[in-house]
């Protein structure tokens, strides 16, 4: 699967879709790319002059790779609430991030300085859970916040806990994520 090949994929059906036009449709898309067709997990991140401007996607393989890049990337594009919705002119302006996830794997740990020890800052996409509450980050997100520490207390903060939360073990999960940008 070309990276390339990913990024024009989303670029095209977002073109289409945000000028008020039905996108791509995912069988044709399968037709010429069959491995598209396997299940898979993806995040699409969009950013404007070097900042975010969208990021969603699926932590877990739940529909064929094709509807998980496509309705991703109108999601992030669209309903990300943390951004106005994207209007097809800045389009031209907006930089695409594919990122494909592997499943997701259980972090066993003792306390919070063996978690802080074990991760890999830059490799491992953190999915933190606790009281009902969960959240994650990339592997990219390290490139922001590369002290365990840091990168922990953000990553609770975004689960709407108290920032020291690894405190209370939370149950963690890693996955890794191969990027494709334009």
């Amino acid at each position: 699967m070309q990276g390339q090949s990913l990024t024009t994929l989303v670029r095209t059906h977002l073109q289409q879709v945000l000028a008020g036009k039905p996108g791509l449709m995912p069988a044709a898309v399968v037709a010429a790319q069959p491995e598209l067709q396997q299940p898979g997990a993806c995040f699409i991140t969009l950013t404007r002059a070097g900042q975010l401007q969208g990021c969603i996607g699926s932590l877990e393989a739940h529909r064929p790779l094709v509807n998980d890049l496509l309705e991703n990337a109108v999601a992030s594009a669209t309903r990300d609430p943390r951004f106005p919705p994207l209007k097809v002119e800045v389009l031209p302006e907006i930089r695409i991030e594919v990122s494909l996830l592997t499943p997701p794997q259980p972090f066993p740990y003792r306390d919070v300085a063996d978690l802080m020890v074990r991760l890999q800052p830059g490799i491992h996409g953190v999915t933190l859970s606790l009281q009902g509450r969960r959240a994650t980050f990339l592997p990219q997100v390290w490139e922001q916040l590369p002290d365990p520490e840091q990168f922990l207390r953000h990553l609770c903060q975004k689960a709407g806990l108290p920032g020291n939360c690894c405190q209370q073990h939370p149950e963690i999960f890693v996955y890794m994520a191969e990027k494709f940008k334009e």
